[in-house]
C-alpha cells in the first residue's frame, strides 16, 4: 500500500510543511521504519528504493524536501542542517525508532548530518549512496551548477547515451521544475559548494553502522568520497557498484537493493 500524507495531522511542530509518500505494511511488531531521502534529481530518484523495501516488509517514508517539485520552502530552511533536524524532527513527532536512514547524493549528506545530531538515537543504520557532503583534496566535486545537460550526463551516468535527456525535448512544466529544484539545492548546497567542512571529524562519533554504496563510474563524486566516508564512520564499510555511475539504483538496482537489504539485515540484529 501506497500513500502520500501531510504531517499537520500529527505534528505541531516545522514538519507540519513536509509531504510524505508512505509505503509497505503498518508499523509494528518486526516491520521497520526506512526513511529515504533523495538527492537533488528529486523524489523519483529514489522511487525504486521505496518500492523494493516496502515490498521486503520495511515502512518506507520518502518525503519531498522543502523546496523541491514545487513544495513550500520556509525562510528558516536555508542549509542542509536544517534539513538534517527538520527529518530528526518527523522521527521525534512520529515516535519513530530502530529507524534506517537511505540517502541519495544530497540526501546521503543530510543522512549523515542526521546521524551527528541523532543523540536520543533513533537511527540504528544508515544508507549512503554516493553522497555529497564533504571534501576530497585534490578531487573537487564536480561543479553541477556549471555544467551543460550533457556533460552532466557523461558525468552522472556509466552509459550516459541511455540515460541522457535532451532539456529541449520536456514539456515545459517539467524543465520548469527542474530549474526550480536546482535554484533550492544552490540555495541550500551552494556555499561552501556541497559540501560542510566540519563534517568528516563529527562522523567519528556516529556509532550507527553506516554502508557507503558507491557507483564504479561516477565522476560527480569519486568513488574516493566513498572511501573518505567509511574512514571517518566508527563502523562502515564501502561497497563499489559496478557499470553504475552517480545513481546506482537506477543503473544497476538488484546490485544496490542487495546491498541494502544485507545492510538492513545486519543493523536490525544488532539492535
Amino acid at each position: 500500500m501506497t500513500s502520500e500524507t501531510s504531517t499537520s495531522d500529527t505534528a505541531t511542530s516545522d514538519t507540519a510543511i513536509l509531504t510524505i509518500a508512505e509505503a509497505g505494511p503498518a508499523l509494528g511488531t518486526g516491520v521497520r521504519p526506512v526513511l529515504i531521502l533523495h538527492g537533488g534529481g528529486g523524489p523519483l530518484t529514489v522511487a525504486p528504493i521505496a518500492r523494493h523495501l516496502s515490498e521486503a516488509a520495511a515502512h518506507t517514508l520518502t518525503p519531498v524536501h522543502p523546496g523541491w517539485d514545487g513544495t513550500p520552502r520556509p525562510d528558516w530552511c536555508t542549509g542542509v542542517d536544517d534539513l538534517a533536524l527538520l527529518y530528526l524532527h518527523l522521527l521525534e513527532d512520529r515516535g519513530l525508532e530502530d529507524v534506517l536512514v537511505v540517502g541519495s547524493s544530497l540526501g546521503g549528506w543530510i543522512a549523515a548530518e542526521m546521524a551527528v545530531r541523532d543523540t536520543a538515537r533513533r537511527i540504528t543504520g544508515l544508507v549512503l549512496i554516493d553522497a555529497v557532503g564533504v571534501y576530497v583534496e585534490d578531487e573537487p566535486i564536480a561543479d553541477y551548477f556549471a555544467l551543460d545537460p550533457r556533460a552532466a550526463a557523461d558525468l552522472s551516468w556509466h552509459d550516459p547515451d541511455r540515460y541522457y535527456i535532451d532539456p529541449a525535448q520536456l514539456p515545459a512544466d517539467q524543465l520548469t521544475t527542474r530549474q526550480a529544484n536546482m535554484a533550492t539545492m544552490r540555495a541550500l548546497a551552494g556555499a561552501p559548494y556541497m559540501h560542510d567542512p566540519k563534517l568528516l571529524r563529527r562522523l567519528a562519533r556516529v556509532r550507527q553502522p553506516a554502508l557507503l554504496v558507491w557507483g564504479e563510474s561516477d565522476r560527480i563524486v569519486t568513488p574516493a568520497y566513498g572511501a573518505a566516508y567509511a574512514a571517518a564512520f566508527a563502523d562502515a564499510r564501502l561497497e563499489i557498484v559496478p557499470k553504475a555511475g552517480h545513481l546506482p539504483q537506477l543503473e544497476q538496482p538488484k546490485a544496490t537493493f542487495d546491498l541494502i537489504d544485507a545492510h538492513l539485515r545486519r543493523t536490525a540484529a544488532a539492535v
